[in-house]
């Protein structure tokens, strides 16, 4: 088990049944998972561009990313049904925690005029969805071998209820909220 979790279940879970009264353990709120995508729109013209962003989401997750295909053919943009279009990974359990915690201890301090995450991004079920500018932010890119910076959407989604549970769990895990 990650350290992370260790920390989750014995300093966050009595906080937060302490707050909002849960008579059973299971109405705790906890994540139960993180996806992160990545469009890769040039991937169109050159392929090589979307397996360096596979290369580097595989990177950062710790498990192979998975290609993800056009569902719409778009005009506009030159994109055909079935064309690859970018690349995304699902973590759970352990991988997640860890994540989790890269995420906020080491990568979000990274972003240059970083003062805290917008607490105005939850769905109305708890789940919560930001993007990042560029993915050297993350201590495991090696700047050198960037091709080019690419963003990403990272999605966390957790079990809370409303999104004041989801946000009280989030801040106690140490996400760095604006105030």
């Amino acid at each position: 088990m990650s350290t992370f979790r260790d920390f989750y279940l014995q300093e966050v879970v009595p906080s937060l049944q302490q707050r909002f009264e849960y008579r059973n353990v299971m109405e705790i709120p906890k994540l139960s998972k993180i996806a992160l995508s990545m469009g890769v729109g040039e991937a169109i013209q050159s392929p090589q561009l979307l397996e360096h962003a596979v290369e580097e989401m595989t990177q950062l997750a710790g498990q192979k990313a998975v290609i993800t295909k056009a569902k719409k053919s778009v005009a506009a943009f030159k994109v055909r049904t079935g064309m690859n279009v970018g690349c995304r990974v699902t973590l759970r359990r352990d991988r997640m925690y860890e994540f989790f915690n890269r995420f906020v201890n080491s990568a979000l301090p990274q972003i240059r005029d970083f003062r805290g995450v917008n607490p105005n991004s939850f769905d109305g079920h708890g789940n919560y969805s930001l993007g990042i500018q560029e993915q050297v932010v993350f201590p495991e890119i090696d700047y050198d071998n960037v091709s080019e910076y690419r963003g990403m959407n990272i999605t966390i989604v957790t079990t809370a209820e409303t999104d004041e549970e989801a946000y009280e769990l989030l801040r106690l895990l140490g996400m760095p909220f604006r105030e």
